[in-house]
Order: structure tokens, then C-alpha cells, then sequence
């Protein structure tokens, strides 16, 4: 497609209501190149996660009006873009739905992770799929590793994905073709390669339930003490975010903390006589987690003070209760959201643990997944911690934190007997709640995990 007309303007998009501006990682496109309607074009840092702004026109790229690295406000230009009719019409904003998936955790400078590229294509692109591919091609049941792209780089395009639905291609599944494939050296080779990066899936936790991706971290040699071995690491704007919420919120919260003890003898049980079954039937493995946040949540219903945040001469009381899951990877600690968690089962709070958190390891959390929480939940005892003193997710008024499972003497009608034993971590605002509050909510949620017996329902 030839540059035709006046060139169209693309604007810095809002990725999320409270977001003012975003930094330009990298342009994925460069001038004179086509660009698919919904194809990335670049990829943006912002201080929640990172993203890639797909093109809402469909035309080949003009000028770039933003470098790499700079700092954009929503609403100014970073780029032009020609379309066979010239329009001169600045670029509407792309919706927050249109969003593909972002990657949480690496720096600007970290090569960008990539999926396994489709069948035949070659290029950096070739495993590159916009949110409009990827839609398309799951509501079409078609496998992308099957289609030939014909974009930049090898890339997929939503032209690509109807053509092969039109041809009826692509519908086959991966591992049926894999097993028709023809044994060759290099294919043992991939093969066996493959074996080796593969992990066994721990069962102690939400974040650690499988072996967290590593980010390449670019380390710089000091120039002033090069002897010393000390290095320079640029602090990332979601380290940089991590950094000021935590300053903020110590600085600004009065945090106070208590703890208590609690048997989850039954629990224990409860959750080894379900676990085989429910892996068998939803693919996915039951942790201890959806039955705190269960208990939890239903210790909120009775004390609704616990949802609420410091708002100067007044305190706001959430209606929904949201619960945020603190998910820690190499370099950061994200809390995505589980909207309206009272409203769920066991199984249903098991089936949103997973997905939040296997997005959080994979950096697919999209913006809205970050946002509306209201109370935050943290298993620390997934990693062994047996007592720890959190800090508050700034601007919620406590968080809760689960320690390891162990199993202890404790007495008993005054006999000792062992027991599966676990702590409670709760800190708290001391500018909404006080310990008579916060000791009868602990109190319920610690009756609420010790009331579960083997025959409590998940569905």
C-alpha cells in the first residue's frame, strides 16, 4: 500500500482510568511498513504493567513522533500513520478490551518473551499474535501454529486467520500433527530439550505452584569501583511503582499487626480426599488458598469495616468485596484481582486462582485485572514462612497473610495430640480499625477454616 493523502494521527491511548501517560519501550513497527487494523505497533511501559498499543487503522506506518524511552501523556500523538483515504482525523483511543496481553514483570531493556512460531513462518514476528488473532482464532477453534503469516516479520494477521478459516485449515490440533510428524534427529533433539525445561508442579501454594519465569536482568559494571564486582540495575517504572505504594503506604498508614493460631487438622484432610478428583475433573490443581479466601470473605460479610479505606473525614466501606492476590515473581510482587469473591464457590475462587496467577508468571495480566481491590490476601507459607509482618496495600485498610502448614503438639482436653497448625498474619490500619475489631474478625475467620470437615462441598 502506497502513502496516499494526508497522514493520520495515533494518539497515546487511556490504558486504565487512573494512568496519565506511558513510557515507549519499543516500536514494533517502523516507517513504511504495513500495519494490520489491531496489529501492535509498539509496546509501552506503564507503572502498573507493560503493553502493546495495536493500530486502529489499517494503512502503512508514517512518521514516529515519540522515541524509545520517552514519556507520552494520553491524548498526544506518537506516530502517523497513511490509510488509502487519507483521513486527517486524529485516532481514536483503543478500548481497554482490545488490549492484548502484557507482560508484568520485564524491564524495557529485557528481550520480549515470545510464544513458539507458527508452522513454517519465519522472522521475530512469526509468534507474535494481536488480541484480534488470538480472539478470532479461539472463538474459531483454530490453532495458530498451523497458519502461514504473511505480516511483517512472518506475523499472523486477522487476514491470515480468515483466509485459513475460509479454507477450512488450521483446524487440526497440535498434537495430532505432532504425531504424525516424521521422527528425525532434530526433532528428538527439540524433544529432548523440551524434557529438560520441564518442572515438577508444587503443591504448597498459589505463586509458587510452578517454577516462576526468570526475566533477563541486563547488569551494567561500575565504572567507579570495576575491583568491588558491584553492578548498576535500572530500576524498572513497575519497580519504581512497587517502591513508591510501599513508601506511601508506610508512611502514610499507622500499621499495626496481630496474629493467631489456627487448626486446619480437618482442612488438611479435606483438601487430600478432593485434590486427585478435582484435578481429574478441572485440570487444575486445589491448593489451601481458595478455602481461605473463602473463609475469609465470609468473615468480611460479618465485619464489613475490614473492606474499607481512609478517606481523610470519612471512611469508605466497599460494597463488593475484592480480594487481591499478592503473586510474587523473580522481580516484583504484583496483586491482581478477584472481583466480587463473596459471589463464588470454592471452586470457582480455585479456578481464579490459577488463571490470576499462572497470568502474573506468564505476564499476561491485562490493566483490569490489576484494579478494585479491596482486601489483600498473600500465602506466604507457600515459600516456608511461618510469621511475617505485611505491608498494607496502600490505600486498603489491612491484609491477611496465610503462613506455612505444620504439624505441632498442641493440647488437647488436656491431652497433647498432633495437629496440622498454621498462622494468621493480619496488619492493620489504626486509623480505621482497632484490635477488638480485628480480634473478632481473625476469630471468625480462624472458626470458619476450623468448621471445614470432609464433608464440605466445593460447587
Amino acid at each position: 500500500m502506497s502513502q496516499k493523502g494526508n497522514p493520520t494521527d495515533v494518539v497515546m491511548p487511556q490504558l486504565a482510568e487512573s494512568l496519565v501517560s506511558a513510557t515507549i519501550a519499543k516500536w514494533l513497527k517502523q516507517p513504511g511498513e504495513t500495519v494490520e487494523q489491531y496489529e501492535p505497533i509498539c509496546e509501552v511501559i506503564t507503572d502498573k504493567v507493560n503493553a502493546e498499543i495495536p493500530s486502529v487503522l489499517e494503512g502503512v506506518m508514517g512518521e514516529l513522533l515519540a522515541v524509545e524511552g520517552q514519556e507520552v501523556a494520553v491524548g498526544e500523538v506518537i506516530c502517523q500513520i497513511y490509510t488509502e483515504a487519507g483521513s486527517t482525523e486524529s485516532a481514536p483511543s483503543a478500548p481497554a478490551q482490545t488490549q492484548p496481553a502484557v507482560s508484568a514483570s520485564a524491564p524495557a531493556s529485557a528481550p520480549q518473551r515470545q510464544s513458539q512460531p507458527a508452522a513454517g513462518a519465519s522472522g521475530a514476528m512469526a509468534g507474535r499474535y494481536s488480541p484480534a488473532v488470538q480472539s478470532l482464532a479461539s472463538e474459531h477453534g483454530l490453532n495458530l501454529s498451523l497458519i502461514q503469516g504473511t505480516g511483517a516479520g512472518g506475523r499472523i494477521t486477522r487476514r491470515d486467520v480468515l483466509q485459513a478459516l475460509e479454507n477450512g485449515t488450521a483446524q487440526a490440533s497440535a498434537p495430532a500433527a505432532q504425531q504424525n510428524a516424521p521422527s528425525t534427529p532434530a526433532a528428538q533433539s527439540s524433544a529432548n530439550a523440551a524434557s529438560t525445561t520441564d518442572y515438577a508442579v508444587r503443591n504448597s501454594g498459589m505463586h509458587l505452584s510452578e517454577t516462576p519465569a526468570i526475566p533477563k536482568i541486563v547488569l551494567e559494571q561500575a565504572e567507579t569501583a570495576p575491583a568491588r564486582g558491584e553492578h548498576l540495575i535500572d530500576v524498572t517504572p513497575l519497580r519504581n511503582s512497587i517502591a513508591r505504594n510501599m513508601r506511601q503506604s508506610v508512611s502514610e498508614i499507622p500499621h499495626a499487626w496481630t496474629m493467631i493460631e489456627v487448626d486446619v487438622t480437618n482442612l488438611v484432610m479435606l483438601r487430600n480426599k478432593l485434590k486427585e478428583e478435582f484435578k481429574r475433573s478441572e485440570g487444575i490443581t486445589l491448593t489451601y488458598l481458595p478455602f481461605l479466601i473463602k473463609a475469609v470473605v465470609n468473615a468480611i460479610k460479618d465485619y464489613p469495616i475490614m473492606n474499607s479505606v481512609w478517606a481523610v473525614d470519612k471512611i469508605i466501606v466497599k460494597r463488593d468485596i475484592n480480594v487481591s492476590l499478592a503473586v510474587g515473581t523473580e522481580d516484583s510482587v504484583m496483586t491482581p484481582v478477584i472481583q466480587r469473591a463473596d459471589q463464588k464457590n470454592i471452586a470457582g475462587l480455585a479456578h481464579e486462582i490459577e488463571d490470576l496467577a499462572r497470568r502474573t508468571r506468564e505476564g499476561k495480566l491485562k490493566l483490569d485485572d490489576m484494579q478494585g481491590g479491596t482486601f489483600t490476601v498473600n500465602n506466604t507459607g507457600s515459600f516456608g514462612s511461618v510469621l511475617s509482618y505485611p505491608i498494607i496495600n496502600y490505600p486498603q485498610a489491612a491484609i491477611l497473610t496465610f503462613e506455612s502448614i505444620v504439624k505441632r503438639p498442641v493440647v488437647i482436653n488436656d491431652m497433647i495430640g498432633v495437629r496440622s497448625m498454621v498462622n494468621l498474619c493480619l496488619s492493620l490500619d489504626h486509623r480505621i480499625l482497632d484490635g477488638v475489631i480485628c480480634g473478632r474478625f481473625l476469630q471468625r475467620v480462624k472458626d470458619n477454616l476450623e468448621s471445614y470437615n470432609l464433608e464440605t462441598k466445593l460447587y
